[in-house]
């Protein structure tokens, strides 16, 4: 299968076979697979969606039974900071399928099960390697025949912008075990992955209107996790975010003032300082900042100046999965119970690209931010009135702490 902006390497052309369908509302699907008899084609996917959904741009019923156009997210443009934020009042309905407040029986991300009581879930067949699809449930969606520029003022205010959430969302599952970890994945299984995140980044990359891609995975009951299962989700912003927003400012300032990248100086001086380094292979190295926020916190950035993950060799996406595997191992056992087990470390793990189409992209550089909120095993980190209200962070350790906490759970080279 050829896609238009996705240009598979060596590796991926020889091992990894990507097969499009469209689910029964209509959202778009792909299987990643790796198993050789898939691969070669000697097995053949399950394409047809077996649940009868309606469009997932028809008319709704609202509470009271009459029928209304289908609820858009929208967004608005706060005035005193710039920026956008999503509101997507469809999510309020979305089946919640752990914890007390479940709505829902099943797991939607796990293999089709003929009579499972949650319709069957996403998955088409009865097993994959790798999937991704749109999700059912969009923060950020572009609707056909709207206008994705319309701007409105709230109440009529010019104060207030308010525009479609002319995004994209998209799930990423990484291995059909719904009771595994991402953790305990094969390296060869996290390739795959690394390949989904590049194909995702090009293809939707391409799309009129998006202008930042934004691969990430929550782990996690703590983070806010509604399914265990191993996944991740890809959002294509309309907008750039904020985060990103900040970091390209400092990036562009910092080219203008001595012609360098601000991402890549900080990466050389990391690796000269050597004290935070606590992972490092071919291609990727992985630190502590040096003002490192979260009690746990490791920036993963690539050797050669690159700027999205569809830009990465064979050699770099194979390192990075050998690398992001170690990371969550080490992850997870970071904090010692007592039992010399560790735990399942909530985390989140940020994709941090090169804007589609900002001019300011080319002084930018591809990195990973991975940390979690919790500070001991029996401790969590709760963002309270100085980061929540001001965002002005107050870190519980040192980088160097962390740092030499990684440093007694495996040798930096890996």
């Amino acid at each position: 299968m050829e896609f238009t902006n996705y240009e598979p390497g060596e590796y991926a052309r020889e091992h990894i076979r990507i097969t499009p369908t469209t689910l029964s509302d209509g959202r778009e699907f792909f299987y990643l697979d790796d198993e050789p008899d898939y691969v070669a084609g000697r097995k053949v996917r399950e394409l047809r969606d077996p649940r009868q959904l309606a469009d997932r741009f028809a008319n709704q019923l609202d509470p009271e039974g009459n029928e209304v156009p289908y609820a858009a997210p929208l967004m608005r443009r706060d005035p005193l900071t710039g920026d956008w934020v999503p509101m997507a009042t469809a999510r309020m309905n979305r089946p919640i399928n752990i914890g007390p407040g479940a709505t829902a029986t099943g797991n939607p991300l796990a293999a089709r099960k003929p009579g499972d009581p949650y319709q069957d879930g996403e998955v088409p067949d009865v097993d994959y390697d790798v999937v991704v699809f749109e999700n059912r449930f969009p923060s950020m969606v572009q609707v056909p025949g709207r206008d994705r520029d319309a701007v409105a003022h709230v109440d009529g205010n010019p104060l207030w912008l308010e525009k479609p959430a002319a995004g994209r969302c998209e799930v990423i599952c990484f291995d059909p075990d719904e009771h595994g970890l991402p953790a305990d994945l094969p390296v060869e299984r996290l390739r795959t992955v690394v390949e989904a995140w590049a194909f995702r980044t090009a293809e939707l990359s391409a799309i009129d209107g998006i202008e930042q891609v934004y691969p990430f995975e929550n782990h996690g009951q703590e983070i806010g996790v509604s399914l265990a299962h191993p996944h991740g989700q890809v959002y294509a912003y309309p907008y750039i975010a904020p985060r990103l927003e900040t970091e390209l400012r400092h990036t562009e300032a910092y080219f203008q003032e001595t012609g360098g990248n601000l991402l890549r100086d900080i990466m050389d001086a990391e690796v000269a300082a050597e004290e935070r380094v606590v992972m490092e292979n071919g291609s990727w190295v992985g630190y502590v900042p040096a003002a490192a926020r979260w009690p746990l916190e490791v920036h993963v950035a690539p050797k050669r100046d690159v700027l999205t993950l569809d830009e990465l060799d064979d050699a770099e996406r194979w390192d990075l999965a050998q690398m992001y595997s170690t990371l969550l191992k080490r992850g997870n056992t970071f904090f010692d119970r007592g039992d010399g087990k560790g735990m399942d470390l909530p985390y989140i793990a940020a994709w941090h690209q090169a804007p589609v189409r900002d001019s300011r992209r080319d002084h930018y550089r591809l990195n990973l931010q991975f940390f979690s909120f919790r500070r001991a095993a029996n401790k969590v980190k709760y963002l309270a009135g100085s980061e929540s209200g001001m965002a002005a962070w107050v870190s519980d350790t040192t980088p160097e702490l962390i740092a030499q906490r990684f440093k007694e759970l495996g040798p930096v080279r890996l």
